[in-house]
Formats: structure tokens, sequence, C-alpha cells
């Protein structure tokens, strides 16, 4: 496939990347303008965030047992899918621009495999999630009974499939034998493939979209029917804003990565009107935003995973203060740390001198509900 490979009759496997970007007239400077500069520095910005956001979800899935469901092993595999994403993306600023034409055709494919292995993972997870909450939520309950070696077999099998379409274009479908049929947005991807890819991803949030639409429908007509009693409500109220958490991850995955699809489409489609080029870069960068939605509605959603999210945080930082010095503990003065090594004297009826201090509603721990 790279340019050692014998050329066979209409086939241009011994040229190189930039020939195909000139064929398609998508033309890349050699020399590093101020735009790239932009663009990379703004990009790897983005991916180191979105690299630590997941991370820190996928350690709270982990710490708090609490999250040891299959919605949660769900979602933190779409925690997953969202690190690799900020990976590929990484890797993505590390051979943009002008470092584009000095790639093989293998380090191509290899760049633009990661990514759309990263957006098949999210797209099959999400999915899982509303086959799993339908199942749910029709039966009200919180959480699935499924086992968990049966969720392990369903995040492998997202994993597999994922990077099998991802490898797709890099066995042959691509445009190396057919140049005229080249996609301008990718040039070495062939456009029948960009109108499948394109069609297959909003096909896919069209049925998840209808899925979420009829469990929210059939959780408002049951909370109807449901009877006030406490412990019903408060079973109801779970749900509905499990629901409502889980809609929110959907609709902001569909908003980020619709537009960046509409434009894929539009490119296999040929349109030549449509100056595809022209919106490429903010398209991706949203696609790329979407990778750290999730850890921010997590936090502004669930008590528990914000909780858990301040313990992890406080828990690096005393790492650091630690390594830092040999003691946690430090005085301005001698008196100082001389009363702090007083004991406290007591009465002779066993009763310190010092009273203690009365416990206040601030002192005795809240206990705090999820999903609200």
């Amino acid at each position: 496939m790279d340019t050692n490979t014998e050329d066979k009759e209409g086939c241009y496997y011994n040229q190189t990347v930039k020939f195909f970007y000139e064929e398609s007239g998508k033309n890349i400077s050699a020399h590093w303008r101020r735009r790239d500069y932009v663009i990379v520095t703004l990009g790897m910005t983005v991916c180191f965030i979105v690299i630590f956001s997941n991370l820190l979800v996928i350690a709270a899935i982990f710490k708090n047992r609490r999250f040891h469901f299959p919605i949660y092993y769900l979602l933190g595999n779409l925690a997953l899918a969202d690190l690799f994403s900020g990976v590929s993306y990484l890797h993505l600023m590390f051979h943009t621009g002008p470092w584009t034409i000095r790639l093989s055709k293998y380090q191509w494919f290899v760049r633009q495999g990661l990514i759309d292995t990263s957006l098949t993972a999210s797209v099959l997870n999400l999915l899982a999630v509303a086959v799993e909450r339908q199942q749910t939520i029709f039966n009200m309950q919180l959480h699935s009974k499924m086992s968990a070696r049966r969720i392990f077999v369903i995040i492998i099998v997202i994993w597999l499939l994922a990077i099998m379409l991802g490898l797709v274009p890099t066995m042959g479908w691509h445009c190396l034998c057919d140049l005229p049929n080249c996609s301008t947005m990718a040039p070495l991807y062939s456009r029948k493939y960009l109108i499948f890819w394109a069609v297959l991803n909003l096909l896919t949030f069209s049925i998840m979209v209808a899925v979420y639409t009829r469990i929210f429908l059939y959780v408002r007509h049951k909370s109807k029917q449901m009877s006030q009693h406490t412990t019903q409500q408060r079973h109801k109220d779970t749900v509905f804003n499990l629901m409502k958490t889980v809609s929110m991850i959907l609709g902001c995955f569909v908003i980020c990565w619709t537009p960046g699809l509409v434009v894929l489409l539009l490119d296999g489609l040929a349109c030549e009107w449509c100056q595809v080029l022209r919106y490429e870069k903010y398209f991706l960068v949203l696609a790329e935003c979407n990778s750290f939605v999730n850890p921010i509605i997590y936090s502004f959603r669930d008590k528990d995973m914000r909780r858990t999210f301040k313990e992890i945080l406080c828990c690096l930082c005393r790492r650091s203060e630690r390594s830092g010095g040999t003691s946690e503990v430090h005085f301005n003065s001698l008196e100082h740390e001389k009363s702090h090594s007083i004991e406290p004297i007591e009465r002779s009826n066993g009763t310190p001198l010092i009273p203690e201090k009365k416990k206040t509603s601030k002192d005795v721990p809240a206990s705090s509900e999820s999903w609200k």
C-alpha cells in the first residue's frame, strides 16, 4: 500500500499521500502557518482535558461500589471510548498540517482508522445503553439484572465491531484504484465508504432517539398511574432522573457529531457547491469537544459521582503534598507547636476541662441521592 508497492493497471499504490491530496483539491501547505499553530495548540489542550476527565470517570466507577451495576459499566465503557477518542485526536494533532504530506499511506490510514474506531465504539455503546434502559425501565427497575459477565461480553463485542469497522478502508474500501471517486475531506477514502459510514451512524442516531422517546413516553404514562407513596415516588424520581442524565448524554453526542456526519455525507455525494472543506475544521473541533461533555454532565447530575470525583482529586492533592514535604503539619512558632502537643487535662471526675464541641448538622454527613 506504500510507495514501495508495485502499481497495478488503474491503481496508484506507488503514489504518495501528497499526490492524493493534490488530486482531490485539498492542498496542504508545506510550511507551518499561524493558523496551524493555533489549531494544534487548541486541539492538544482539548485532548488533554478529554483524557484526564474520562480517566476520572473510569476511576470513579471502579472506586465507588454504588456504581457497580450494568448501566454504570456501560457508561464507563463510553468513557473509555471517549478516552480512546482523546488519544486518537492527540495522535491526529501530531500528524496534521504540514506533517500530513510526510505520512506514508499506511500511517494515514492508521490516523483515520483510530478516529473511526472511537466514534463507532461510542455509537455502539450508546445503542447498548439504550437497549439496557429500555429493558429496565419497562420493568420499572433502576438497574438491570444482567450479570457482569454478560455486560463484559457486550463490551468486548462493541470494541471488536468498532475495530473491524475502523479497519474497513485499510482492508480494501479505499480509492487507490478508483481515483475519480476519492473523497475531498479524506482524499484516500472512497466516496462510497463515506456514504455508507455516515448513513449508518445517522441511522443509528435516529434509532436511539426513537428508543429514548418511547421510554420517556412510557415513564410519563406509568408515573401517572403510580400512587404517591413515598417509596414509590422516590423510586420513580430516581428512575426518571437517571433517564434524563442518559438522554442528555445522547443528546449532546447527536448534537456534536451530526454536523460532521452530514458534511461527510455531502462529500460522499460529491456536492461541489457545499464547500465541505470550509466547515471541516469547525465540525471536527465540535466532535472532539463531545468527549469531555459527559464528565461535566455526570458532575451536575449525579451527586454520588460528583462526590467521588472530589474524593479522587483530594486524594491526588494529598499525595502530591506528601511527596513535597516530610510532614503534613506545619507550625509557625515553638509556642504553637507546644500548644498542639499538650494533652487535654481532666478533672477529678474524669471530664475534660475543655468542653467538647457540640455536633451540629454540618458535622453529620448528609445522605445524598443520585441523579437529582
